[in-house]
């Protein structure tokens, strides 16, 4: 079995800065789900925050599913990863800005992200704005062994 995460453990990871991996149902050519990389945010207890283009392919099989899934990893050692499920609670259309600006900020620090805002300002027409509400978490966490093993 593997280690897993206390809650607070896996609010706190998911609440680090990783790129996440978004998963959702879709039903066309054969039924494997829909995985891509994402930017996204989350605060412990709160809701997973995603911006994607209204009428992109995620957003179509997000509101058919009215869920999705995230999973966010850390790709080094001592391994360690958050997968969340859950329904989708709100959708802000078009995007809402200050969540835009938060996303950015968190992947980008505050002098990029600045940059990256002003040269991709027409999203905020064509972007969407989905909140998830975690239901569903599975977790590893292998820093259990990282003395042993990765030392």
């Amino acid at each position: 079995m593997l280690p897993t995460m206390s809650r607070a453990e896996r609010e706190a990871f998911l609440a680090d800065v990783h790129v996440g991996v978004l998963g959702v149902d879709d039903p066309r050519n054969g039924g494997a789900p829909l995985v891509v990389p994402i930017w996204y945010s989350y605060a412990p207890g709160e809701t997973v925050v995603v911006q994607t283009g209204r009428d992109s392919v995620k957003a179509r099989l997000i509101r058919t599913a009215g869920r999705f899934s995230l999973c966010v990893q850390q790709e080094a050692p001592p391994y360690r990863y958050v997968s969340v499920e859950g329904p989708v609670v709100h959708v802000a259309d078009p995007a809402d800005p200050a969540d835009r600006e938060a996303i950015a900020v968190r992947y980008l620090g505050a002098r990029e992200a600045e940059v990256y805002l002003a040269a991709t300002a027409d999203q905020l027409t064509d972007d969407i704005t989905l909140r998830m509400r975690p239901e569903r978490w599975r977790t590893a966490d292998f820093t259990s062994f990282s003395e042993s093993v990765f030392a």
